[in-house]
């Protein structure tokens, strides 16, 4: 395991303690030697986050939007983080931001198609399986009839 992978699994630990500070340490030696490590980077958001520096949270949060832009869960932060100062209208941005990243597929960008649509579709609809059981129930109605026609007969 690499230096920088056994930092990241010390301070991610030490976030899980409870140990804030020491998770922040931690996070920023990462940033230090690889300021584009995303994990260390939300990880040092939300270590923020929890020791009520929302400021700077929102700060680093920004930062790791800039690595991955279309993230659902640096959007999700980037709203918490901003409920947390009273920003409601940017953290419903950043809310409606987190939903909207949630619908796009991994590698799927909507690309122009060649029929002139914007490249996106609607689901087609699935058909559903359903097995029938081995015995289809009584059927009294039938028990009837056939009770009825036995006894015409006799």
């Amino acid at each position: 395991m690499n230096e920088l992978q056994e930092q990241f699994d010390d301070a991610t630990f030490a976030f899980s303690q409870g140990e804030y500070e020491q998770a922040v340490d931690g996070f920023n030696a990462i940033l230090a030697a690889d300021e584009n490590h995303f994990d260390a980077r939300m990880s040092l958001s939300m270590s923020l986050c929890r020791l009520e520096q929302y400021e700077r949270a929102i700060e680093e949060g920004h930062k790791a939007e800039k690595l991955h832009p279309n993230d659902p869960l640096v959007h999700t932060n980037l709203s918490l983080f901003y409920v947390k100062t009273g920003n409601k209208e940017a953290a419903e941005h950043h809310g409606l931001q987190s939903k909207i990243a949630s619908w796009k597929q991994p590698g799927e960008d909507a690309v122009p198609s060649s029929d002139g649509g914007d490249g996106l579709q609607m689901a087609q609809p699935r058909a559903e399986s359903f097995k029938l059981p081995g015995k289809f129930p009584d059927m009294p109605w039938r028990k009837n009839r056939n009770k009825g026609q036995a006894e015409g007969d006799s």
